[in-house]
């Protein structure tokens, strides 16, 4: 059952480790690994017959998430992404199948969100600076603004091209790519043998199997109590992904003392940071899903959020709101595994 925790600080998803004993030479054990990719932490974990083989499958995670760095990284110049930036604006740039097929997969997310989940926000969202605690002013927004709407994103099948029929527009596929790069990993260290196995990149997550006889458990912290955790969810073969508003921010003071925080979810119809909702956790049968329905689930809230999860099989969620309370979908309460801040009743 889904249970709350303060036992250590974690990462903003985080897999509960237990001790595991030394692995001899020869013999089979847990083999991990990180690195910093596409902006963030990626990590895998995996049990290996035999450490050669699971250090070369660790290996084969890495190489594949650098690879799709090189091709989705909206910082390349040289990346594909990068190409589609500069030229769709102005004539239909061809694409290759891999990202032809997630272009349409995010056309897919706009329309049965109705434009919550959106990649055209990039048009805005590269306007705002989180190191530097930098926001656009009102005019500048507006005119950027101008140039966000899937709708005007064009997808030809037949000549497999993308093309731009607003002015400014631009595309970024950081609300599921690491979603994907997860899915991907997983389905390598499958082909390899591997059968059970946690791949992290950031937020986002998939366990293969279980962890050799008890379920992974994957920690929610909690939004704004650094250190602390409000729920573990006990998962096997699953996908997991969290979008929270303490990624990356900056506070803002007003001048009448309030504090209004910018961060990196931005909603596409207002080009801001949604303020109804702290942290979006949803759990699905592959990473890409969970991820950009973590993301349109932030930016609808948690009434219209849960009515389109209502609409999806398969997917479950656990939302928390600013004033700290959670709320969780039926699935996860019929299956006993409702979210509760301790001293509360589940």
């Amino acid at each position: 059952m889904l249970t709350t925790t303060t036992e250590r600080p974690l990462r903003r998803l985080d897999p509960l480790r237990r001790a595991d004993p030394p692995i001899a030479r020869g013999a089979g054990g847990w083999i991990r690994r990180e690195e910093a990719v596409m902006g963030t932490a990626i990590s895998a974990e995996l049990w290996a017959d035999e450490v050669r083989a699971g250090t070369a499958a660790a290996a084969a995670v890495m190489g594949e998430m650098h690879r799709i760095d090189r091709r989705m990284s909206p910082h390349r110049a040289d990346s594909e992404l990068s190409r589609i930036n500069q030229g769709a604006g102005v004539r239909p740039v061809p694409c290759s199948e891999e990202m032809f097929r997630l272009l349409t997969r995010a056309q897919e997310f706009a329309e049965l969100s109705r434009g919550a989940f959106d990649i055209t926000y990039a048009a805005v969202g590269h306007l705002y600076d989180y190191r530097a605690g930098l926001r656009p002013d009102d005019e500048t927004l507006e005119v950027a603004r101008a140039a966000v709407g899937w709708r005007h994103l064009e997808l030809d099948a037949r000549t497999r091209t993308v093309r731009f029929h607003r002015p400014g527009m631009r595309i970024d596929l950081g609300g599921f790519a690491k979603g994907y790069a997860v899915d991907n990993a997983i389905t390598l260290l499958r082909q390899l043998g591997v059968r059970h196995a946690y791949v992290a990149a950031g937020g986002d997550s998939r366990v293969l199997g279980d962890r050799r006889g008890r379920p992974w458990t994957v920690a929610i912290r909690d939004p704004r109590r650094p250190g602390e955790v409000v729920a573990v969810l006990p998962l096997e073969d699953t996908a997991i992904s969290t979008s929270g508003d303490y990624e990356r921010y900056f506070d803002e003071p007003g001048p009448a003392g309030q504090v209004t925080r910018h961060h990196h979810l931005i909603d596409p119809t207002t080009g801001r940071s949604p303020r109804h909702v702290t942290s979006v956790t949803i759990l699905a049968p592959d990473g890409l899903t969970a991820e950009a329905l973590s993301k349109a689930v932030f930016v609808l809230g948690p009434a219209r959020g849960l009515e389109l999860l209502e609409t999806i099989p398969g997917v479950d969620a656990v939302i928390i709101d600013p004033q700290g309370r959670l709320v969780a979908t039926p699935g996860l309460m019929d299956a006993g595994q409702a979210p509760a801040r301790q001293g509360e009743n589940a």
